[in-house]
């Protein structure tokens, strides 16, 4: 197994007045394909924000291919998040009044270095071409969600964490999106860590951790 892209050592987190991660430790291989799987509630948006720098937890450590990063500046954390992490969310978040070519450029453009040969090749692989100059609310939800996955895509991450990415997708649409991040993390070799509630998409991944009680382990 590789060395970890990131890793949670002895994370805390406490939201109100529940720990919802209480000493976790969790590393994530650089070739890794896995699914948190957990009820709702058990934390594992929290753990998806504190691995991707975008929570700060109360205790322990967040390492990005070993540097403690969970206390860095935040202009620093987002460096490291606009350099290593793409991200892809339940709900999308694309923005209605871009196309979806210029939603999956909002990531190069942040970093200031436009790269329009990758993004025809993200769009190609993705079979989004023909989508290219529409617009997000034109776009049905699997459209919508390989949009998403090429701005993950889009300043070549080192891991993909994606947060209940089929929650708003029927069950074909689920199957197509798996199956579109398997190829993604098969061909262009991103760790990729997906959170979800739904023990029936288990079968996608390679390793398969459960999130309890604040804290994780391998099912």
């Amino acid at each position: 197994m590789s060395d970890p892209v990131v890793a949670a050592r002895g994370v805390t987190l406490t939201r109100g007045d529940r720990a919802v991660l209480d000493g976790l430790s969790f590393e994530v291989p650089a070739d890794a394909r896995l699914l948190v799987r957990g009820e709702s509630g058990a934390g594992k948006s929290s753990l998806f924000e504190v691995l991707g720098l975008l929570a700060t937890p109360d205790g322990g450590r967040v390492e990005v291919h070993g540097e403690d990063a969970a206390r860095l500046p935040e202009r620093e954390r987002a460096a490291l998040r606009r350099d290593h992490f793409g991200f892809v969310f339940q709900d999308f978040r694309l923005i209605d009044d871009l196309s979806a070519y210029e939603n999956a450029r909002v990531p190069q453009e942040h970093a200031g270095e436009t790269d329009e040969a990758w993004l025809d090749t993200l769009f190609e692989r993705l079979g989004i071409e023909p989508l290219a100059d529409r617009r997000p609310p034109t776009l049905s939800g699997g459209e919508r969600q390989r949009v998403a996955i090429a701005r993950a895509l889009a300043n070549r991450p080192s891991v993909i964490l994606a947060d209940e990415p089929t929650g708003q997708l029927d069950p074909s649409t689920t199957d197509d999106v798996l199956a579109t991040l398997a190829s993604v993390h098969e061909e262009f070799t991103r760790a990729l860590v997906v959170v979800s509630h739904d023990p029936r998409i288990a079968g996608r991944f390679d390793d398969v951790h459960v999130l309890s009680d604040g804290r994780i382990r391998p099912e």
